[in-house]
């Protein structure tokens, strides 16, 4: 494929009016066969932008936010999002029904596609806020809070969560806890397939330390074959996407979509026989105009450039792109001709 630039999404601003995006009622069904994470201080707004640019069917988590940010804080900075990143589903965290029900009815109003309760991160900051993993002890306040955010809205809601936390019994614990959701309404589960240990592993080592274990989840799938399930963890590659999705319904990536962006460019044609993606040369053009657009509204490159140090991972000269941004794009006035010349510097193969 030529690396000269293809059509890229529209360069129309951010849409910063409620009310001038799509409203309750012309919500439509999202595909939950492929997505991108929900990620911490990675998954922005800029991230999400630059994954939409290798196909248009991956469904796009945003970071969680959580009640307390979007009712008493700046609902503009935690809720704003291009509206070419559609498909998109706000991750909510939080505890208290009225409030999610409260939140589920504001993001309905900014357009997002769907709501999601977060159920597993397993942060000590989280814990203490209420909400995350240690959710899953509580099955029954996570039905309550669930029922509520889809009395409030017409757009789907979903919760995402672990195996299981702790000491908790393992696959009657998970049951318990999916049935309890189930009954509130909740079709669509995605699951990380490891344990949480909220006493003595950090969020970091929770991610690596206790095993995967797919076959939990694709027997959560036998059992109930009349829910969505949807795999999350330790997927690498689209050729593990698609040996999990001859047994569930989707799959999740993080942070081998965040790491190896350029793989994203196989999703549209592997798992929904669409057309091929860009190659990563051409996503660098795209990304140019939406760089000078954010930069008159004052953002600084580095904010942007951050999230495509691995867009060239593998490839002749990609340390070289990664050194030229990391040097660079923090520099008051820097602009796209950064991003320009560290393209420069990478194989002409790319």
């Amino acid at each position: 494929m030529s690396d000269a630039p293809s059509s890229s999404p529209s360069s129309s601003p951010t849409v910063t009016d409620p009310a001038s995006r799509p409203t309750s009622g012309t919500a439509t069904a999202v595909s939950h066969r492929f997505c991108t994470a929900p990620l911490m201080d990675w998954s922005d707004r800029h991230c999400r932008y630059f994954w939409r640019l290798f196909g248009k069917n991956a469904l796009l988590y945003t970071e969680m936010v959580t009640t307390g940010a979007i009712l008493f804080g700046d609902q503009q900075s935690h809720l704003d999002f291009n509206v070419e990143e559609q498909p998109v589903a706000l991750q909510l965290g939080g505890s208290d029904p009225k409030d999610l029900a409260r939140c589920a009815e504001i993001a309905e109003q900014w357009g997002y596609s769907e709501l999601n309760l977060n159920c597993g991160c397993p942060s000590d900051r989280v814990k203490k806020g209420r909400f995350g993993a240690c959710l899953m002890a509580e099955p029954d306040l996570v039905a309550e809070c669930l029922g509520a955010m889809r009395g409030a809205v017409s757009i789907p809601v979903t919760v995402k969560h672990r195996i299981g936390i702790d000491d908790m019994e393992d696959y009657p614990g998970l049951t318990r806890f999916v049935e309890a959701q189930a009954r509130a309404g909740i079709t669509t589960f995605i699951v990380h397939a490891r344990k949480a240990w909220l006493n003595g592993l950090s969020p970091k080592e929770n991610r690596e330390i206790p095993p995967l274990k797919y076959d939990m989840v694709y027997q959560l799938k036998k059992d109930y074959p009349e829910l969505e399930i949807v795999l999350n963890g330790g997927i690498n590659s689209i050729e593990e996407c698609q040996q999990h999705l001859q047994l569930l319904d989707g799959v999740m990536l993080g942070r081998a979509a965040y790491q190896t962006p350029a793989l994203l460019a196989d999703v549209d044609a592997a798992l929904f026989g669409g057309e091929p993606g860009p190659t990563p040369a051409q996503v660098v053009h795209q990304m140019l105009p939406y760089i000078e657009r954010e930069l008159t509204k004052g953002q600084h490159l580095k904010h942007i450039t951050r999230h495509m140090m691995g867009l060239f991972q593998g490839v002749p000269g990609a340390r070289r792109f990664r050194r030229h941004l990391s040097e660079r794009a923090h520099k008051a006035g820097a602009g796209p001709e950064v991003l320009e010349q560290a393209l420069g510097l990478v194989s002409s193969a790319a």
